[in-house]
């Protein structure tokens, strides 16, 4: 497929997406709304297209079709139709709009047409285990933390932490470093806890974002060697 293509169908996925945010906007013109309807038919259209060239042109068409992308482009292009089958029949229209947050599922198309995604990927495979067994590591701690917590604060403040699980609502925002502010501790051992919690989630986000780094680095730096040239 050729560049420029690729380029057209990389502006078709990010409009497509652009489009249904536009949709939301309260008091939209009639004449735009007309608009953004013609535009999703040529968008199905050529995502319609793409499908049935690559299911015509796939060495195994069935193979190609229970793959990632195959499923992926079906998907891209199925709730357009189904909501024309679901209007004909009469079903309620608040399952034509569930329908089309399907749509969303184009943006995944853009993954076949970037080298960095199959780094990405490449890079997953070389420490998923190690990434796997960390995040198992992280929701121990989480626990943990919710338990702690719970201790510290739950005469203080009953109704903020209910629970072991209201406690963990307030351990996931902290240990990710989000941090709403609408649970916090009171108490001052509560307070001290929190704070030496922060140095927990520091790592807990750096260590598997190091690891990934350190895969896609590697990955990098090996792609570069192939290129290039050999020695004389």
């Amino acid at each position: 497929m050729g560049h420029r293509v690729e380029l057209g169908l990389h502006a078709l996925i990010l409009y497509s997406a652009l489009e249904m945010g536009v949709e939301t906007l309260p008091h939209l013109p009639g004449w735009a709304a007309a608009a953004l309807a013609v535009s999703e038919i040529v968008v199905v259209a050529v995502f319609t297209l793409e499908y049935v060239l690559r299911l015509a042109t796939a060495p195994a068409p069935g193979a190609y079709a229970r793959s990632f992308f195959g499923i992926v482009d079906l998907l891209a292009i199925a709730p357009f139709y189904l909501g024309l089958a679901f209007i004909g029949i009469g079903i309620d229209l608040r399952a034509v709009r569930a329908l089309r947050l399907l749509r969303l599922v184009r943006l995944l198309k853009l993954a076949r047409y970037t080298s960095a995604i199959d780094r990405l990927a490449a890079a997953w495979r070389v420490v998923k285990e190690e990434v796997i067994v960390f995040g198992v590591a992280a929701l121990i701690v989480l626990y943990v933390c919710a338990l702690v917590i719970f201790q510290f604060e739950h005469d203080a403040q009953p109704e903020a932490f209910a629970s072991v699980f209201d406690a963990m609502w307030w351990a996931a925002v902290t240990l990710t470093t989000v941090g709403y502010g609408d649970i916090y501790p009171v108490t001052a051992v509560g307070r001290v806890f929190t704070v030496l919690m922060l140095f927990v989630a520091l790592g807990i986000i750096a260590i598997p974002t190091g690891l990934v780094a350190s895969a896609l680095s590697a990955i990098r730096t090996k792609e570069a060697e192939g290129r290039e040239p050999p020695r004389e």
